[in-house]
């Protein structure tokens, strides 16, 4: 049985045509990227970040999908967008997903979010996203990440 937050993202899943995915909840925290790939058995790298920034200018809540080990070059980022980036608070956070920092999935947010995501995630077979708690994770191909999000690919680093 899934926590409510996790079984939110099992439910989006199967609405969008994904119910071949799994949700899954571990006993132990994956909410780095570290604990994360040692609770699956996978590196790093396969670890999706889901990481909120605020347009400063729009104000508008931009999700980027992070490769685990990848710090995002907010600078590179700025050029691409056209406009500064701001870190939010958890409370934004929350506020704009509907889910806690730790736990924030790739989909299923409050409101809409224009996804980015590290082309370095294209490299794996397959990668691993929060699911809505900071020890739920559902595994996926980088193409049907990026299905399911509508995202589009942009270098972060």
């Amino acid at each position: 049985m899934l926590s409510p937050s996790a079984q939110k993202v099992q439910d989006l899943l199967s609405e969008r045509g994904f119910s071949h995915l799994e949700v899954r909840e571990h006993a132990q925290s994956t909410r780095t990227a570290q604990e994360a790939a040692d609770a699956i058995g996978c590196t790093v790298g396969q670890i999706v970040k889901s990481l909120i920034f605020r347009g400063a200018t729009s104000g508008k809540p931009y999700l980027l999908l992070v490769s685990g080990p990848n710090r995002v070059d907010t600078h590179k980022v700025e050029e691409s967008l056209g406009e500064k980036l701001e870190k939010p608070d958890a409370d934004y956070v929350r506020q704009v997903t509907g889910f806690a920092i730790g736990g924030v999935p790739p989909v299923g947010h409050a409101e809409p979010l224009e996804a980015l995501i590290d082309p370095d995630l294209l490299a794996f077979d397959r990668v691993f996203a929060a699911a809505g708690t900071p020890n739920a994770i559902f595994g996926l191909s980088p193409e049907e990440l990026l299905k399911l999000t509508g995202g589009r690919t942009m270098p972060v680093k």
